[in-house]
This record gives C-alpha cells, structure tokens and sequence, in this order.
C-alpha cells in the first residue's frame, strides 16, 4: 500500500496550495508597499483575484497572512532537529547545536521585512512575542522526548526558555547589525556569554 506522503498531489490540494501561496505573497507585497495597518484584507483579496468569502476560508485576518511566514517553518524544523539529538549530549548542548545548525535557513531578506512588519504595531509584536512561547513549548516536546526521565521537565523547560532567549537576543543583535554577520555569529556569541555564567 502507497504511504499516504507518497501520493502525487491532486488538482484540488495543488489549486488550494496555490491559493494560499498567492494570498500570502500578495499580502506581504501590500504590507511593504502600503505598510501593514493600511492595508485591508479587502485589499489583499482583490489583489489576489479571490473574493472576500474565499480569503476566509484560508485565514481569519490579515494578521494571520504576516503570521503564516513568519517563523518560516523555523519552528518545526527545531523540533525535527532536536527529536534527531542524541541523548548522551547535555540538552542545552543539543539546543545549541540545532540552532546554529537552523540559523542560516532564517538569514532570508523575506525574514528580514517580516520581522519589520511585526515590530510595526504593537499587537504584531505581542503576537510576534506569544510564537517566541509557542517556540520554547515546542522544544520542551521535542526535548521530553530525547530526554524522558521523570522529574527533568523543570531542568527541559529552563533550558528551552535559556535557549529561546538567546535566539531572541541573537535575533536582535542580527538585525540591529544589519545582518553584517551570520546569525550564527551572534548565536556563537551569546551562548559563549551564557557559558561564563556558570
């Protein structure tokens, strides 16, 4: 029996895809052209030669469109990486090593606009600041599953919020440089300042 991945895709998974591709790239060239909040969900339908009714079915929100590619499949790519960790590593070691493995698939000018785009107004930057969360729940999965013992879901969920927070900050030191270098460059950085902690 064929695995269900192994199917080609049909006409109606491939239109919808196509949809929903076109309904973002469209949204994002509005953001960047008109800015986000002038910008209208109306706007982005009829750019994107759909309806009104069509775009919600796809998304709730204009902010949902901005929110489809922000972590840029980050998010499941981290956990894909840790779930592929060996478990003789020290977690935060683990972490460390899959995200400077994972930092240049974010070095992307679409990363760079996005992140504008979610510092514009203050609900993006709560909803930008609520997937850093989403992002350290993920890898406490991830790592719970590396690393079953019982009682180390404390020690699992300090490493991720260590580990998320020197991502956020290496974020912000890569931007704020204007990408001069690698974001794994400030990862490197920041972790080296973290391990002269302790």
């Amino acid at each position: 029996m064929e695995a269900l991945s192994d199917k080609p895709e049909g006409l109606r998974e491939r239109k919808r895809r196509d949809t929903l591709e076109r309904i973002i790239e469209t949204g994002l060239s509005l953001f960047i052209e008109n800015g986000y909040e002038a910008t209208t969900l109306d706007a982005i339908a009829a750019a994107a030669g759909i309806s009104r009714r069509t775009f919600f079915y796809y998304f709730k929100s204009k902010e949902e469109v901005l929110l489809a590619r922000q972590d840029g499949g980050f998010q499941q790519a981290l956990r894909s990486a840790v779930l592929a960790c060996s478990a003789d590593q020290a977690p935060l070691d683990a972490v460390r090593g899959c995200l400077l493995g994972l930092a240049s698939s974010y070095e992307t000018k679409e990363s760079i606009v996005i992140d504008r785009l979610m510092r514009s107004t203050d609900a993006l930057r709560a909803r930008k600041e609520a997937r850093f969360i989403e992002m350290e729940r993920t890898l406490v999965e991830a790592m719970g599953a590396v690393w079953p013992e019982p009682g180390r879901r404390d020690v699992l969920r300090t490493v991720a919020m260590v580990a998320i927070g020197t991502l956020r900050l290496s974020l912000e030191d890569w931007r704020e440089g204007n990408a001069k270098h690698p974001l794994a460059y400030y990862l490197k950085r920041r972790f080296a300042l973290l391990a002269r902690l302790f």
